[in-house]
């Protein structure tokens, strides 16, 4: 991605050199990374599981000097936050309606939230309570390590891009409606429910990166098509337990979130990414 030299949003709290050593979600290390990463990251909203990590983020806190590479990784993610603020900010308008620029939260080891607190392990992921986004950027190592992604800097603009698709869901009312209706339905139909909102913002990525084109550079949408199949519910199954269970689902597919990304880069509309028109029927 073309993104030196670029203006940087000024919405970006960068907590990296402050790291809060507290207990980690039951299991920690890659089994907490494995269950939260299945999840893609509580980014419905759902404040509840977010909650049970009991803990996280109490304890001693320690400072460090940034890096030169991590200095450089928060600009670049200051840069995409800027890039995503211009568009929808202008998509907003033309659809007659205000945009909120979110906030962005990068973070080491634990993190304090208004939906709770948050270990590494948790990776990126949107709360709703105070519209912001969290990131502790070493969640793309695992992604690439672990899970099979290419990497490559585009990756990471896909992902604050599905965020702030959340976002985009919050200030439209979407996952509010959302997450009543899941607390009036069955199991199996409240994991539907969530497939379609985590598919709508994969859709809202591809409607940002069709809208900042002219900073592409070659292979970036491969790079945003392989983090989009590492974090399929049906990939992670199988390479964290060997089976597939789609009645568990609650972020679609590889080919789904993929699938979905395109459609919202070829289109460019915000208006047609109704998932849950395709998804429930």
């Amino acid at each position: 991605m073309k993104w030196r030299g670029r203006r940087q949003s000024g919405n970006v709290e960068d907590r990296r050199g402050s790291s809060g050593k507290g207990k980690l979600i039951a299991g920690g290390g890659i089994i907490g990374v494995i269950f939260v990463i299945a999840q893609f990251i509580l980014s419905d909203g759902d404040v509840s599981v977010l909650n049970q990590l009991e803990g996280v983020g109490a304890g001693t806190e320690e400072t460090r000097e940034l890096t030169a590479e991590e200095k450089e990784l928060g600009q670049f993610t200051a840069t995409v936050l800027a890039d995503t603020e211009d568009v929808w900010n202008d998509i907003f308008a033309e659809n007659n309606m205000n945009y909120r620029e979110p906030g962005l939260v990068l973070f080491s080891d634990a993190v304090q939230t208004a939906c709770g607190g948050a270990s590494a392990a948790s990776g990126p992921f949107y709360c709703p309570a105070d519209q912001k986004i969290y990131m502790d950027l070493r969640f793309f190592d695992e992604l690439r390590k672990r899970f099979g992604a290419k990497g490559g800097d585009y990756a990471i603009a896909y992902v604050i891009a599905h965020e702030v698709g959340h976002h985009v869901q919050t200030l439209l009312g979407t996952a509010s409606k959302v997450r009543n209706l899941q607390q009036q339905t069955s199991r199996t139909k409240a994991n539907e429910l969530s497939v379609a909102l985590e598919l709508q913002a994969d859709y809202y990525a591809g409607v940002f990166t069709h809208h900042n084109k002219e900073y592409l550079s070659e292979g970036d949408i491969d790079e945003a098509l392989s983090a989009a199949n590492a974090v399929g519910d049906d990939s992670i199954q199988k390479r964290t337990s060997g089976r597939v269970n789609p009645d568990s689902f609650t972020h679609g597919t590889s080919e789904q979130r993929k699938e979905w990304f395109m459609r919202g880069f070829r289109s460019g509309n915000l208006r047609q990414g109704d998932t849950f028109n395709v998804i429930l029927n």
